[in-house]
């Protein structure tokens, strides 16, 4: 199944970009679902039918989702409560009613999340065209399944499990309860559900596209998203010019778009929306937009190893940070992980196999990628004959 992630700028119209794209793949055939996180039903208003927890039939080949988080966070602690009630009766701790509970900060990340990861093993569509929250937003949610993982193996590692036996014996020699199982079972349960969620967002099948209207905010929004993205191992395969105006309009306006435009073409694939001088609603206004068509590219940009042993004496990491600014990048080795920072975004990649033997000789940026020097550990490295 093919999956388009479509973000940008609060404001930018990547709602209406999200439902005409999604509309013209259903004309064509294809059967379409369209995901949205937005509280309100904006995406409703767009298409002309109401949507919300129940996937709602637009068309022929074409279904609207705005899953619930409302409902789902219910569901997640009621099952949580019943896994942990002899914990909750030691404690002399009190159950929440479902009528007292209200979803907590990130639970509609986490239920969009599961919503796409439902929608992709379902197997009943053939295209899933996903509007995420703007742009800092999607960001943050399309990284929260690898730091989450990355969390519970750290908090509780699987080998752990494997000493289940042993825990009430070593409960009585450390003189403290040790975790149950049922702490286990949850842990391994939620690194399986982030596991497949993550699968989804990793698959080359699946592209980030990026919405935005011409101009200094939208600009500087794409620069942001661009670097966020490639700190990611991804790059937008298609840059949505929204709202671009016709040649006859206030001539400051049309300069502002046009310079912006230019800007976008040296490093992006743009493809340009019109203005239509009123917010689009319906089907006719959707056609009208003539929004780009789902391509076969990916957004997975990969980041090779080369080996200068020969040469140099090194393997070297290449990185694509384009965007990246040399006086904001920060390095720091933490055992078999790197922790790479760009401006005020960071994220903590494991290093690959043939690196974790080695250490790092240096790094340098150069013509937006940032190459990283790993010089073999002769305490690690194998020797040859």
């Amino acid at each position: 199944m093919r999956t388009i992630l479509i973000t940008g700028p609060g404001g930018s119209g990547r709602t209406t970009v999200a439902a005409a794209t999604a509309l013209a793949a259903a004309r064509e055939g294809t059967r379409t679902l369209v995901l949205s996180a937005d509280r309100t039903d904006t995406l409703g208003a767009i298409l002309g039918v109401p949507t919300g927890a129940t996937p709602a039939r637009v068309s022929e080949h074409l279904t609207a989702w705005r899953p619930d988080a409302t409902a789902g966070f219910r569901d997640d602690l009621a099952g949580f409560q019943d896994r942990a009630s002899h914990v909750l009766d030691l404690l002399g701790a009190s159950r929440l009613d479902p009528e007292e509970v209200t979803p907590l900060p990130g639970a509609e990340e986490l239920t969009l999340l599961r919503a796409l990861r439902d929608a992709a093993l379902s197997e009943r569509h053939e295209l899933l065209v996903v509007d995420l929250p703007p742009v800092r937003q999607a960001l943050a949610l399309l990284s929260l399944p690898e730091e989450l993982r990355r969390y519970l193996r750290r908090l509780l590692p699987a080998e752990r499990q494997a000493a289940a036996g042993l825990r009430p014996v070593l409960g009585r020699l450390a003189g403290v309860p040790m975790p149950s199982e049922w702490l286990y079972e949850t842990a391994a349960r939620w690194d399986t559900e982030l596991g497949a969620v993550e699968a989804v967002l990793a698959d080359r099948q699946a592209v980030v596209r990026l919405v935005a209207e011409p101009g200094p905010a939208g600009s500087d929004a794409v620069r942001a998203a661009g670097l966020a993205l490639a700190l990611r191992g991804l790059r937008p395969d298609t840059l949505v010019a929204n709202r671009v105006v016709p040649e006859d309009w206030p001539p400051g306006l049309v300069a502002q778009q046009r310079k912006a435009l230019d800007e976008w073409r040296e490093a992006h694939d743009v493809r340009t929306v019109p203005h239509l001088g009123h917010d689009p609603r319906g089907g006719d206004d959707l056609d009208a937009l003539g929004v780009p068509a789902v391509n076969a590219t990916t957004s997975t940009v990969e980041w090779p190893v080369v080996d200068q042993l020969a040469e140099d004496g090194v393997l070297v990491w290449h990185i694509p940070l384009p965007g990246a600014v040399r006086d904001e990048l920060d390095l720091v080795r933490r055992g078999d992980e790197l922790v790479v920072s760009a401006g005020r975004f960071r994220r903590i990649v494991p290093l690959p196999s043939a690196l974790r033997r080695c250490t790092v000789a240096g790094a340098a940026l150069r013509e937006g990628e940032l190459r990283i020097r790993f010089a073999p550990d002769p305490d690690l490295w194998p020797r040859t004959p």
